[in-house]
């Protein structure tokens, strides 16, 4: 889907400030309450938008401990097959097949590293699991959640 300059702008909005009322990213886009709400709508029936949520400081909730932990698996595992394997893991923020030696990489958040390494264990104990590599956090330099430029065959309609 092509997004408009008005469509970026109204996610830009959406981005920083999740809770923005339709009128007030209206009034910062030149838009009626009803239009953003319409543009919003369209937004997530189409994908675009996945979802609203609250960015929380894991730290502030007890959830400090933070790696990314490499998984090597067995010949033939499917990407299925790890996701099953992760689903349920509460320590999981997120995991992607890669490129590379590794199979996946596994974004993990811990209370300590007690908890850290339990939680390598479990996931190293998953069948489909041969080793395991794990790289702890030290401090993150760049979270941003904005809106990146329109990729070139994804340029707003209208350039």
């Amino acid at each position: 889907m092509r997004l408009d300059d008005v469509d970026e702008r109204i996610v830009a909005l959406l981005g920083a400030d999740a809770r923005a009322t339709f009128a007030e990213i209206g009034a910062a886009v030149g838009l009626s309450a009803s239009a953003v709400k319409r543009r919003i709508d369209r937004l997530t029936a189409s994908g675009v938008i996945r979802g609203f949520t609250v960015r929380l400081d894991p730290a502030a909730i007890g959830w400090g401990t933070e790696a990314y932990i490499e998984l090597y698996c067995r010949a033939r595992t499917s990407p299925t097959e790890i996701r099953a394997g992760l689903t349920g893991c509460a320590e999981v923020i997120s995991a992607c097949t890669v490129t590379g030696d590794a199979d996946a990489v596994v974004h993990i958040r811990a209370r300590d590293v007690g908890h850290l390494e339990e939680t390598i264990e479990r996931i190293g104990a998953q069948p489909f699991v041969v080793r395991t590599k794990s790289t702890l956090v030290l401090s993150r330099l760049v979270d941003q959640q904005v809106l990146p430029e329109p990729a070139p065959d994804m340029a707003p309609a209208g350039l």
